[in-house]
This record gives C-alpha cells, sequence and structure tokens, in this order.
C-alpha cells in the first residue's frame, strides 16, 4: 500500500469521512465493476456497491493492514455477490465446469493489424461475458484489475488451485475462439 493511500485509511480509520470519501472515490469504479461482471445487472452492481462502502466505512477502525486496501473492498464486494448469487461460490468451485476465462494478450496476432486486433479483442470480450458470474469475475480480477493468483483467491475466497484451473481452461477456450476467428473464411467483394 502506497504510503498517500495508508495515510487516508489511517484517516478514515480515525472517523474522517473526507479520507473515506477519497478512498470511495478512488475504488468505486473497480468495486462497481467487479460487482457487475459478477452478478450482470446494473442496478444489482449499484446496491453492491453501495454496500460494499457502507460495510467498509463500518468495518474500518478494523482494518489491520494484512492486505492491501484494494484488496479488502473486493472481498467485501465478493462476499456480497455471493449473498446475492447463493449458487456463485459453488459454480466456481464445481471441477466439471464447462466454462473457461481469460484475456490471453498473447494471442492478438499480426499486431500492425490494428482492425484485426480490435475485432479479436472485442470477439473475446464478447466471449468472457458469455461466461458463467464466477468465471467471469475472475477473469476480470486477474486480467482487467492485474491481480495475482494469490490476490485473486483471497478476494474470490476459493483455492488457489481452483483460480489456476479456471485461468487454464479459460486460455484454452479462448484459444479455440481465435483459432476459429482466423481459420473462418475471408470473403473479398
Amino acid at each position: 500500500m502506497q504510503s498517500g493511500e495508508m495515510e487516508w485509511v489511517r484517516r478514515a480509520q480515525a472517523g474522517d469521512k473526507d479520507a473515506f470519501g477519497i478512498l470511495v472515490q478512488e475504488y468505486q469504479g473497480f468495486v462497481y465493476n467487479l460487482a457487475l461482471r459478477t452478478v450482470s445487472n446494473p442496478q444489482d452492481a449499484e446496491d453492491i456497491a453501495q454496500e460494499t462502502f457502507l460495510r467498509a466505512w463500518k468495518a474500518m477502525p478494523r482494518f489491520q493492514f494484512k492486505s492491501k486496501i484494494s484488496t479488502w473492498l473486493y472481498r467485501i464486494t465478493m462476499n456480497l455477490c455471493y449473498n446475492r448469487l447463493p449458487g456463485l461460490k459453488r459454480e466456481i468451485m464445481a471441477e466439471d465446469d464447462q466454462f473457461l476465462e481469460s484475456i490471453p494478450d498473447e494471442y492478438f496476432p499480426n499486431p500492425s493489424h490494428d482492425v484485426e486486433i480490435e475485432e479479436l479483442r472485442t470477439l473475446l470480450h464478447q466471449q468472457i461475458e458469455q461466461m458463467p458470474p464466477g468465471y467471469r469475475m475472475v477473469v476480470m480480477l486477474r486480467f482487467q484489475q492485474e491481480l495475482s493468483y494469490d490476490e485473486v483467491s483471497e478476494i474470490a475466497d476459493i483455492p488457489l488451485g481452483t483460480v489456476k484451473t479456471i485461468l487454464f481452461r479459460a486460455r484454452n477456450q479462448l484459444r479455440e475462439v481465435v483459432r476459429y476467428y482466423h481459420e473462418e473464411p475471408v470473403w473479398n467483394l
């Protein structure tokens, strides 16, 4: 945690609402996007984001700096998502789940073709959006938020091995999308 952020947290712990407001401004987009990707409903995501910060404010005096403030906020958000979607955690843990997730940057061939890259990126995002909420959430945390596997495991409250399995399956599924994309015939009119 950066020293400036640590100062805002300490001030918020002491009851400084303005300091907490700065933390809210810093993380509200991330919290909302995590909730939205998980529950797929903008109104529910707004409710979860608001509840996240309400709970964070109430629990702020007990924050112990054992993790980053972002990890702590994401964890609160995920707990609220699990409450909203009772089967979500079970779905994430299911070994035989047929869905996969991730955004493999290494599979954007021909970087000189900006249009093709953007089209492929859009296709991959569409594939990710079709994944179950738990898978979308793991992918977003790892690749959009650039969190480590350990941080994703902590935030999602799932074993590290499950995170790795989800991301492995996601890469494989998305490789197939990329392969199909490049094999599809292009018709010149």
